[in-house]
């Protein structure tokens, strides 16, 4: 998805020399968000299939970069978060029943433990000037997804990568020297993702991820 991204984004650019004065920006922005997700958990055994659901709110902070190509009134660009976001450990006990004992009820009580790290959160916008000062922007946005755990099973979850949308609103004010900064508003919104264990008894599904992120922004125009 990553390389389909930046590979767009090329094209767009090359083709922006069609505005005479299109001017590029490049800048650097800090982010803070809060993330709402529901996943659910699925344990297949011998005789019964145990499913978990759970909802959970997550702050982030990070730092992105930026690159645009401005395009008369409207303008492309594309912002790369510099940073890794990670849950918190989760740790949890289980009746490990992938075996037979588990009729006898000679089951094996397993811990647990997951970590979720999100990294190269990627985003490819279009926007539209408005007014001097604001404009709306919309895009696609994909980031990788990283498990690390550690099941009392010994088995592992591999990784994903997720999709999704971004809206956004903002007002720009111009700096000396062809500085500006921006205050943003953005809503995002992943697709549903699944991870299932090398073992192919355990297997996780992301059901949904959204948030909104506030974005201060700091660049130049060349």
């Amino acid at each position: 998805m990553k390389k389909t991204l930046i590979g767009i984004i090329v094209a767009m650019f090359s083709f922006g020399s069609a505005s005479a004065d299109a001017g590029v920006n490049i800048g650097l922005s800090g982010v803070g968000a809060i993330f709402g997700a529901s996943a659910t958990e699925t344990d297949t055994g011998p005789d019964e299939t145990e499913k978990v659901s759970d909802t959970d709110i997550m702050g982030a902070s990070y730092a992105s970069f930026f690159i645009e190509k401005e395009l008369g009134m409207a303008f492309v660009g594309l912002d790369y978060v510099l940073n890794t976001l990670e849950t918190e450990e989760a740790t949890s006990l289980q009746n490990d029943c992938t075996t037979q004992a588990c009729n006898t009820g000679a089951f094996t009580q397993v811990t647990n433990k997951v970590k979720v790290e999100f990294n190269d959160l990627t985003t490819l916008y279009a926007g539209i000037r408005l007014f001097d000062n604001f404009y709306a922007k919309a895009g696609v946005v994909s980031v990788d997804i990283d498990t690390k755990e550690t099941l009392g099973t010994g088995s592992t979850y591999g990784n994903t990568t997720m999709d999704g949308t971004m809206v956004g609103v903002g007002g720009q004010a111009e700096l000396p020297n062809g500085m500006f900064i921006r205050a943003e508003a953005n809503y995002l919104d992943f697709d549903g993702a699944s991870v299932t264990s090398s073992t192919g008894v355990n297997k996780v599904e992301i059901n949904s991820l959204d948030g909104l992120a506030a974005k201060i922004s700091i660049g130049a125009t060349f």
